[in-house]
Order: structure tokens, then sequence, then C-alpha cells
């Protein structure tokens, strides 16, 4: 049975990676296909070689995510919890993805540990351990401090980059600013990989010691490759659905202040990913600097109503997928020991 868990975990982190690229591509991408500086064709081909690259690097630090992020019972108990965990996640980001809002698949997959782990000690069995630094620091944290640290620089930056263009006619800005634009995107992308791929390889490896096949020192290549080819396979299938949202509906914004966001937002990333070792999610991190950058015009731009309703559904996200993990912690709970 075992084996079966197992398998049924690579299955659902395979899933979870493909929506995770399926989703995020329109962070990447969305705001230069919204000011015509790249093609939807070409947006979604750069932003799957990018995010296949850092998924593919993602892979060493992967390691040190499984041991510093949460600790799983050894054996069946604690592979039910990460299947519950994948399957709450999985399904809160279709949900979503359906109704084009853009949420954090890190705090997804948190929220689903920390119910599973929860359904798990109800069934006499044991806790996930460092769940609640995890929350903390991987949702709690990030929720409050990456958004706003990423609306407030977005939103400054804008000044010395308008000032240094002052002079420079409309045209010629928005022509140079769309070339930058296409370097912003697969930046974007590339942190995207960094972040996102990390999370995914150390699924992976956490299913390996609850198994008993891996000691945790090493990922194998096949873990790197399923986390990176997964998330490229979904970026090229991309959900234009909440890039339609974040290009179109909830802001309107130019070449420049899209280069100020995607900038902005990829070096938050890289900062997150390679010097602080800091999940960040990479929808929280974009549509705040979008929301930043763009509030820094002479008149009214932002669908402030759809904001809040956005906001609401970061604040539930957690919530949610860990009451469905819980349910579904209960419902695999007869497979422990079988």
């Amino acid at each position: 049975m075992t084996l079966f868990i197992f398998a049924m975990v690579v299955v659902l982190a395979a899933a979870f990676a493909f929506i995770n690229g399926f989703r995020d591509v329109s962070t990447s991408v969305a705001l230069a296909v919204r000011t015509r500086a790249l093609t939807p064709t070409v947006a979604v081909l750069l932003a799957a070689a990018f995010n296949f690259i850092g998924a593919l690097l993602s892979a060493g630090p992967a390691v040190a995510v499984s041991q510093t992020w949460v600790t799983l019972p050894r054996g069946d108990s604690g592979l039910t919890i990460l299947a519950a965990g994948l399957a709450s996640a999985c399904t809160w980001g279709l949900l979503l993805w359906w109704r084009g809002i853009p949420s954090s698949s890190t705090h997804a997959l948190v929220g689903g540990l920390a119910g599973a782990g929860t359904a798990s000690v109800v069934v006499g069995g044991n806790s996930v351990g460092g769940v609640d630094q995890s929350l903390l620091f991987q949702v709690v944290l990030p929720l409050a401090l990456s958004p706003v640290i990423a609306f407030i620089g977005a939103y400054l930056l804008v000044f010395p980059v308008t000032w240094a263009a002052r002079y420079a006619q409309p045209s010629v800005i928005n022509k140079r600013f769309r070339t930058a634009q296409s370097v912003a995107a697969g930046a974007v992308a590339f942190g995207h990989g960094l972040q996102d791929g990390q999370r995914i390889s150390a699924v992976l490896l956490l299913a390996l010691l609850a198994a008993g096949y891996s000691g945790g020192g090493s990922i194998p290549l096949w873990v790197a490759m399923v986390s990176a080819v997964m998330i490229t396979v979904g970026t090229l299938f991309g959900g234009w659905r909440i890039s339609h949202t974040v290009g179109y509906r909830l802001i309107r914004i130019d070449p420049l202040r899209g280069v100020v966001a995607q900038g902005f937002s990829a070096i938050l990333l890289f900062i997150g990913a390679i010097g602080l070792h800091w999940p960040l999610s990479t929808t929280h991190t974009v549509t705040s600097s979008v929301l930043g950058a763009g509030e820094n015009q002479n008149f009214a731009t932002i669908h402030r109503k759809l904001v809040v309703r956005i906001l609401g559904l970061w604040v539930l996200t957690p919530v949610a997928t860990a009451a469905a993990a819980f349910v579904l912690e209960l419902a695999l709970s007869p497979l422990i020991g079988a």
C-alpha cells in the first residue's frame, strides 16, 4: 500500500506543478501582452523556457527547503497527508483559475498540509512537525509583508524612472520600454521557476522520506525533471483567464510602469529564492507590484472592488485548503496500514 500511496502523491505533485505553470504564466507575461510588447504565442514560449531553467536550477536549494519546511511522519500517514494537501491545493487553484482570480499556490499547499496534519491527529496519527512555523513564515508573514513591499517599492520606483525619461517623446518611451518589458517578463518567469520549482521538488523529496525510499540528502534527477517539465508543460497550455484579470480588468498600465512592476517583482523573487531562501508568492508579488506602479498616475486606474475581492480570497486561501485537506485526510485514513 505504501508504493500505491507514494505513486498517488507523485501524480498529484505533477498535477500541482502543471496547474502552477498553467495558472502563473499570466503573472509573467500578462503585462507584456497587454502593452503589446510581446504576442501571446511568443510570451508563452518565453515564459516556458525561463520557467524550465529556473525550476531545474532550483533542485539544489530544494534539499534545504525540505529540511526546514515541515516534518512529516514516516510511512503511510505522512504520504496521505501530502496527498490530501496536494489534492486540496490543486482543487482550489483550479477553482480560482476558473473565476480568473490570481492566488498563491504556496499558501494553498501550506494550508492543505496544516489541515491534513490536524486530521491525522484526530484519527490517532502523528502530526506535521514545524507546521506552525511554516504557517508563520510562509503564509502569515509573506501574506502581510511581500505584497506591501512590492506595492510600495513599485510605486516609489516609478518616480526616478519617469524622471529619467522626462525629455523623451512618448512614442520613443513606449518603444524602449516595450523592449525592456520582454526582458522583464523573462526575468519574472525565471524567478517563478526558482521559487515554485523548489516547493514542488521539496514535496517529492518529503514523499521519498516518508516512504523510506531516500535519506533526503540529495535530489534525484527524476524529481528535478518532474518539477521542471510539468511546470513548463503547464505554462505552454497557459491559463489566460487570470492574464485577462491582471492585464485588462485589474488596472490600466503603460509599458514604463509595466517594466517597473515586472522588474521589481523579479528582484524580490530572486532575493527570496537565492539570497534569503524565503518562499515568496509570484502571484502576490507581481499583482501587488502592478497595483503599486499603476497607482502612481494622475488619474484613477485601479478596479478597487476587484482588488478587495482578490485580497479577501488571498486571506481565505489557506483556510479553505486546510478545511478541504482535513476532510480528504479523514477519507484517506483507512488506507494507512492497509
